[in-house]
């Protein structure tokens, strides 16, 4: 049985994360990536993986810009001929790719042969419906979509507006906090007391400088002192996890000096206990 061009994962709101993935005997879990971040300046895509040939790479970024722009791409896919994908894939993922995406936030939308599954925060249910209406209308039967989109927790908008899109700082190369990391904590400590059976995912990330291995030990390590700070400030360290993804989530094309400084932060995912 051939294997074909497989996922597709998409992330929204402080990150945007996408992936179309194939698989084959000669090339296992290549795929592409995107990762657009919203920020002040609009949101950006990062794509990147494996493409079967350079028609369908071409396609799938000028379908991102014209939802991004010119400048809002940042093309990493490669093309890689041992990879395969279903009739009419370039296509169908062109139709999927729509101004849409720009309202899931914490999202992913997988693509596996003719199999989707979605999911991520919406900002109401109506929304929450049509965007996978709109996706299943625009395709043929064939495929199906899992729609496991949902409209987020109140206390999760409270978190993300206490955050307020500011950086929690860290020493250079460490996971000592700066005086302005410790000043933000101590403005969420006690929003995030007030939070009730619900837990928070700490998330470390850094930008791409170094390895990835020691990137992620370092994003471990800052996921980490933040919830011991947090624990200092009266937190139950039992509604806390921690996690650190390094490089692997950015937020902004870490070939600039602000996307690097973007890319370096601290995520917060409220969820029920």
């Amino acid at each position: 049985m051939k294997s074909y061009l497989r996922v597709l994962s998409l992330t929204l709101g402080l990150a945007f994360v996408g992936a179309v993935q194939a698989q084959t005997a000669a090339a296992p879990g290549a795929r592409v990536e995107t990762t657009p971040a919203a920020g002040a300046k609009g949101e950006q895509v990062v794509a990147g993986g494996q493409v079967p040939d350079e028609a369908t790479r071409v396609a799938v970024i000028e379908a991102l810009r014209r939802i991004y722009g010119p400048s809002g791409v940042v093309d990493k896919i490669e093309v890689v001929n041992t990879v395969s994908m279903p009739a009419n894939w370039s296509a169908n993922v062109q139709r999927l790719i729509t101004p849409a995406l720009k309202d899931i936030h914490r999202g992913q939308f997988q693509i596996e042969g003719t199999q989707m599954a979605l999911s991520g925060e919406v900002g109401n249910e109506a929304l929450r419906q049509k965007i996978v209406s709109d996706m299943a209308n625009s395709l043929n039967p064939t495929y199906t979509i899992k729609n496991s989109l949902r409209v987020p927790v109140s206390e999760q908008i409270t978190v993300d507006q206490a955050l307020a899109n500011r950086t929690i700082e860290f020493e250079l190369g460490s996971a000592t906090l700066t005086r302005k990391g410790r000043d933000i904590l101590d403005e969420m400590a006690p929003i995030l007391q007030k939070l009730t059976n619900k837990s928070v995912a700490v998330i470390g990330h850094t930008d791409n400088a170094g390895s990835r291995a020691s990137n992620l030990a370092l994003s471990q390590s800052r996921a980490e002192a933040v919830k011991g700070y947090l624990v200092g400030k009266g937190i139950d360290p039992m509604t806390l996890t921690t996690s650190g993804v390094g490089p692997d989530q950015p937020v902004a094309n870490n070939a600039t000096d602000e996307g690097r400084s973007r890319n370096r932060r601290i995520e917060f995912r409220v969820g029920r206990t």
